[in-house]
């Protein structure tokens, strides 16, 4: 592992995986405050610990595990170690997992992770294997391995996603609220102000919005102001422009709390959309027997028979994360 202390992190998009974010990183010191992705987060360990707060309990994710996070869903995220954790994520949209899902399993309903962390060295392989395809600039085997990652985890740990209930008065009040900070992002109200426009009172509205959402409203409104400005920076404009748009004092507020969900700086995080189309040649995989093997394999065992993942190139742990 790097020197004690040293932390670096990449968060970028690959053109020829639409919709799918992807991040290498090692963080030592870096804490993820409570935050939801509107992706699924599939995260895989190769050194170090992380601990990540989930379904009201720790979850701890090491060297040949996954952290599998669905959509809209609270967690967190630190070091459970002192040395840090290296891993390397993607970020699948949730219509493409859906499609993934209907393709390959049998999974009714909106398809989701059932467990919060997987132990599985072959899955984990295989995400990083996709990392560096599209590093290289090889579309195919990016898509086809992200492929085989996601049919391969949905089918050790797949299921459907129960259904958000809003029938109770608390959950209409708790989705009016939020459809009134959605609205006024940039000047929310009070939490006095906010339940006495919706007829409720305000510890009464507090318990209603974190019941429905698992956070307070002023910490889903932080996040909801991050994952706008996000929008904000991938279509061109300035930190400090998006900092005003959704609310933040300026852009060193911004860069504070983007940080803290995001894992890189908001700057950092522009270059890299912009750099999304490069002049690299893009290599393609001479044979479909291949892509045949790899899909036989998305429930190959992870410990004896198949240790880790075939690669097409140099092996995927190592290098930088």
């Amino acid at each position: 592992m790097a020197a004690a202390g040293e932390e670096r992190a990449r968060h970028w998009q690959y053109e020829e995986l639409p919709g799918v974010d992807l991040l290498r990183a090692r963080y030592v010191r870096k804490e993820f405050v409570r935050h939801t992705h509107e992706h699924f987060v599939i995260a895989a360990v190769v050194e170090g610990v992380e601990v990540f707060h989930h379904g009201g309990s720790d979850q701890y994710a090491g060297p040949g595990a996954l952290a599998l996070v669905n959509p809209d869903t609270p967690h967190t995220g630190r070091a459970a170690v002192p040395e840090g954790w290296r891993y390397g994520a993607v970020y699948p949209r949730p219509e493409l997992v859906a499609e993934i899902a209907a393709e390959t399993t049998g999974i009714r309903g909106t398809p989701g992770f059932v467990r919060p962390v997987l132990d599985d060295p072959y899955a984990v392989g295989l995400v990083h294997q996709v990392l560096r395809a599209a590093d290289e600039g090889n579309a195919l085997a990016a898509d086809t391995l992200l492929r085989v990652a996601v049919t391969r985890l949905l089918r050790l740990n797949g299921g459907a996603l129960p259904q958000r209930e809003t029938r109770t008065a608390g959950a209409r009040i708790a989705a009016r609220a939020r459809a009134v900070l959605e609205e006024r992002m940039a000047e929310p109200p009070s939490l006095a102000g906010l339940a006495a426009d919706l007829g409720s009172s305000p510890f009464a509205l507090l318990r209603a919005f974190r019941s429905a959402y698992g956070m307070p409203p002023h910490t889903w409104l932080t996040d909801a102001r991050v994952r706008r400005a996000r929008r904000l920076l991938d279509a061109g404009a300035a930190p400090s422009q998006a900092a005003v748009a959704v609310g933040f004092t300026d852009q060193s507020h911004l860069s504070r709390h983007f940080s803290r969900i995001v894992g890189v700086p908001p700057g950092a995080y522009q270059r890299e959309r912009k750099n999304v189309q490069d002049d690299r040649p893009r290599l393609f995989l001479p044979s479909a027997l291949w892509q045949n093997r790899q899909l036989s394999q998305t429930c190959a065992p992870t410990t004896e028979e198949s240790p880790t993942p075939p690669s097409y190139g140099t092996p995927w742990g190592s290098g930088s994360p």
